[in-house]
């Protein structure tokens, strides 16, 4: 038998211990980790790289705007900062060239890509002044930024606050006060610094242009707000009108269906000698015609359930149709408005459809004359062509039957919404628009057929 000692099994790792028990030292430095590690993608990651600055803007002098500025600075700089780095401070003339060009050409790429010339002018300026640590020129007397640079960078910085983000902008300005602070220990014995003036100038320009572009930021997605709520509010309008035309028309379209039921269901007892196989016949459609007012009924309290429409009462009031026309004219006057009425003799035989839709179109035209033109003028006419009813409203300077009218603008308002739906659904056409003498014509053809429109 083997006397080998068994090994023993390893130890389970011992647990991390949970985050709430780690010392206060540990969460802090996880903390600072994780805000370098955001600062680090912010300053790595640009906003829109390659949209140029005040692109949204309408106006194509506006978009031009930047390109010329930074071109202005270029140009500007670019031999300003030479001179300075060869007069002042003796550098070397191809150094300088060489570094004036660094830190005042990327103003260029600024108009599109304001993060990217950031770095490159950030590390030619750090660069330069670490240069010019061995320069001895006659006139030096700023450390470790000359003048020209300072100017740049603050054109850099309204760049950078008009595009990137506040944790991009933050880097930004935490970095230029880093390397200042740092340049400022190896300061040659008689230069003055700048670092301070600086950092601060750059703080204050970032902190406005942000605020500047956040404001103009607020006040895009306002504008984007009240679009669509506009939108929202037109479609709601459409809507409304739709249900209310499909209540009043369940009138119409009842009454048919109770006809239909009521003859079918007395065909057997009117004609005596009609076959069974008929009689089953017309049993069976006045059994679908009972279901179809059934599943009517149905669709109108849905219709209904909003509670936003009339009352009961006037709900179960016949519908109106042209015989009530004059009744419209009547009250139009008595509110103050000259009306007058030119109403066919005979109109002939009307579909109901047609008829609430022509008189709901008038009673529309007239409450809108009434709102809008109060005292105006206004005529009304109601006539018959080959097949076709033809309804005018006119309010303004009288104007004969066969005249022309320009037409102008269709309307927005609530009622030619109603006006639009009542004619798409009869097939018609409908034309609306303000007269050249300031009047305001409403002209409505509903087909007389009994056809379906196309």
């Amino acid at each position: 038998m083997s006397t080998e000692p068994r090994p023993e099994p390893p130890l389970p790792p011992r647990p991390e211990p949970p985050t709430a028990s780690r010392p206060p030292g540990h969460r802090s430095a996880v903390r600072v980790r994780e805000a370098f590690r955001g600062l680090g993608a912010a300053l790595t990651t640009p906003t829109s790289p390659g949209a140029p600055l005040l692109a949204d803007a309408s106006s194509r002098w506006v978009r031009l705007l930047p390109y010329v500025v930074a071109l202005a600075f270029v140009t500007s700089l670019l031999p300003t900062t030479v001179l300075v780095l060869t007069d002042d401070y003796g550098l070397d003339s191809a150094l300088a060239g060489a570094f004036g060009t660094a830190q005042t050409a990327p103003l260029l790429l600024a108009v599109t890509r304001p993060l990217q010339a950031w770095w490159i002018v950030f590390a030619a300026d750090v660069l330069g002044a670490l240069v010019l640590l061995g320069a001895d020129g006659p006139h030096a007397r700023l450390w470790p930024w000359p003048p020209p640079l300072v100017v740049g960078y603050c054109a850099l910085m309204v760049a950078l606050g008009l595009r990137e983000s506040r944790r991009a902008l933050f880097g930004v300005w935490l970095a230029t006060g880093a390397a200042g602070y740092l340049l400022e220990v190896f300061r040659p014995a008689g230069y003055t610094g700048v670092h301070t003036l600086l950092f601060v100038l750059s703080g204050v320009l970032l902190l406005l242009t942000s605020a500047v572009r956040a404001r103009g930021d607020a006040q895009r997605r306002l504008v984007e707000q009240e679009t669509i709520s506009e939108a929202e509010r037109s479609r709601r309008t459409l809507l409304e009108e739709r249900a209310r035309i499909a209540r009043e028309l369940h009138d119409v379209v009842a009454h048919h269906m109770s006809v239909i039921t009521v003859q079918a269901d007395s065909a057997p007892y009117r004609i005596p000698e009609l076959p069974e196989a008929a009689r089953e016949e017309f049993g069976s459609i006045a059994a679908s015609a009972r279901e179809s007012l059934t599943e009517m009924r149905r669709l109108l309290s849905v219709l209904r359930s909003d509670g936003g429409g009339e009352g009961g009462g006037a709900e179960l009031a016949p519908q109106p149709g042209l015989d009530r026309i004059q009744q419209l004219v009547e009250a139009t006057v008595r509110a103050g408005v000259p009306a007058e009425l030119r109403l066919a003799a005979d109109l002939g035989d009307v579909p109901q459809a047609v008829d609430l839709s022509a008189y709901r179109i008038v009673q529309e035209a007239l409450a809108n004359v009434v709102r809008h033109a109060p005292g105006a003028a206004t005529r009304v006419s109601v006539r018959t062509d080959e097949g076709w009813l033809t309804v005018l409203v006119v309010n303004g300077p009288s104007l004969e039957e066969g005249s022309s009218v320009e037409r102008g603008a269709p309307g927005t308002g609530h009622g030619l919404v109603g006006m639009r739906e009542r004619v798409r659904l009869t097939g018609g056409s409908l034309d609306t628009g303000p007269l050249p003498d300031g009047g305001f014509r409403v002209a409505a053809r509903l087909p007389l057929g009994t056809e379906d429109p196309e």
